[in-house]
């Protein structure tokens, strides 16, 4: 069994894994905060059951979206609030192109299911179909069909959110 020492050492080395699971599925800072607590928490909760069979990284990321999408269900349940702050900082944005066009893909992939949203988030962090397929538990065909969908998807919705 890994020690407590490893594992703070660990998440501090790769919180950021963390960081972008939480702006992936929640808009709301303090939301945001909740769900790192809940992903920091189910981690530690898991950690004795880690046995090195996979990256750690790998791992993490597994854990985060497994989390992730259990609490954007019981986020679902709630009271639906608009929460206007994509859209304010996309109306204050610069000028520049290519920051247009970062926050027009970042709205787009909002508009992307939680299993996409998933699966496009591996994808950008430059993991395999095999991989991706395992953390999600879907076969590496039904990842490569499910991103030719969302490639098609995302094309389509960023030139409407430019």
């Amino acid at each position: 069994m890994s020690s407590a020492p490893e594992f703070i050492n660990l998440i501090r080395q790769h919180q950021k894994i963390i960081h972008k699971v939480c702006h992936l599925y929640i808009d709301n800072p303090t939301d945001r905060e909740d769900l790192f607590q809940e992903i920091l928490l189910n981690a530690w909760k898991s950690w004795p059951m880690f046995r090195n069979d996979a990256r750690f990284t790998t791992w993490l990321y597994q854990v985060a979206l497994n989390t992730a999408i259990s609490y954007f269900r019981k986020e679902k349940k709630k009271p639906v609030q608009q929460i206007l702050d994509g859209e304010l900082a996309l109306a204050d944005a610069p000028d520049d192109d290519s920051e247009q066009q970062f926050r027009a893909m970042y709205l787009a992939i909002a508009d992307l299911n939680k299993i996409d949203k998933a699966v496009i988030m591996l994808y950008l962090e430059q993991y395999d179909y095999k991989t991706i397929g395992q953390m999600l538990g879907m076969t590496d065909n039904n990842v490569a069909v499910r991103m030719n969908r969302i490639k098609t998807f995302l094309k389509e919705a960023v030139k409407k959110h430019l």
